[in-house]
């Protein structure tokens, strides 16, 4: 991957990111849980931002992709950490896109540095899955597993490994809820959600929209759509808002 530069947090993790620069307001893209910036959507937006001149950064959390850390070692917590520490690599206002996993951070991100956020697309937004999703579905076989050895391992969809869920996820998700208290969003908010998203039910996106709070916040349903979000038709979907939004 070219022109791939690292950052320094204030927790010492080596973060890899790919940053371009443009006019206006930027836009920041967050990927989900075990996702990193070479992603279908995050190559796409980068080069929808380079067409529009438009400045674009794309990055990996602590223990994914390219970035230092251990991954089982880390939590939401430590990952909106990283999305600080991203978004101070930008100047002026930024433009969130944050997908699944990323739609939550991005909605922490929004609630701790509103002054900065000029616009928030969530895809597929998953918050406080770890509390919602995660806990509830647990065997007891799993329960017992994560008290002893403090994580569990599912088969994955979406990588050749297993997803590994550990104790500090959950703690640290439990410490970054953002659909237990108001959620005010006073920018241009946009969620968009595929009917057929078995990972994140249409039913999260709904919840999601009726509690944020702000003067411009739309829920747009796809039929057909899966979690990835990544056809043609998608990918120009959010394109669209993200137009919108910063026109």
């Amino acid at each position: 991957m070219p022109n791939v530069q690292t950052l320094t947090t204030p927790q010492g993790r080596q973060l890899a990111y790919h940053q371009t620069a443009g006019m206006g307001a930027g836009v920041i893209f967050l990927g989900g849980y075990r996702s990193d910036m070479g992603g279908t959507k995050a190559i796409a937006l980068e080069a929808w931002a380079k067409a529009q001149g438009r400045a674009f950064l794309r990055f990996d959390y602590g223990g994914q992709g390219q970035s230092s850390g251990d991954f089982n070692a880390l939590g939401i917590g430590d990952w909106l950490n990283d999305a600080r520490a991203a978004l101070d690599l930008t100047q002026g206002p930024q433009v969130l896109v944050g997908s699944s996993m990323g739609g939550w951070l991005a909605l922490l991100l929004a609630r701790a540095c509103p002054d900065r956020i000029a616009g928030l697309i969530g895809i597929a937004a998953a918050p406080d899955f770890t509390e919602d999703s995660l806990l509830p579905s647990l065997t007891v076989a799993e329960r017992a597993a994560m008290d002893r050895v403090g994580l569990i391992k599912r088969p994955s969809a979406y990588s050749d490994g297993p997803y590994i869920f550990t104790q500090r996820l959950i703690d640290q998700g439990r410490a970054n809820l953002v659909l237990r208290a108001p959620l005010v969003l006073p920018f241009p908010t946009r969620f968009l959600q595929g009917t057929d998203d078995t990972d994140v039910p249409v039913a999260v996106a709904q919840q999601l929209f009726d509690h944020a709070s702000g003067p411009d916040i739309r829920l747009t349903l796809v039929k057909g759509a899966d979690h990835r979000f990544s056809t043609p038709a998608c990918l120009a979907l959010i394109e669209a808002n993200l137009t919108e939004i910063l026109a």
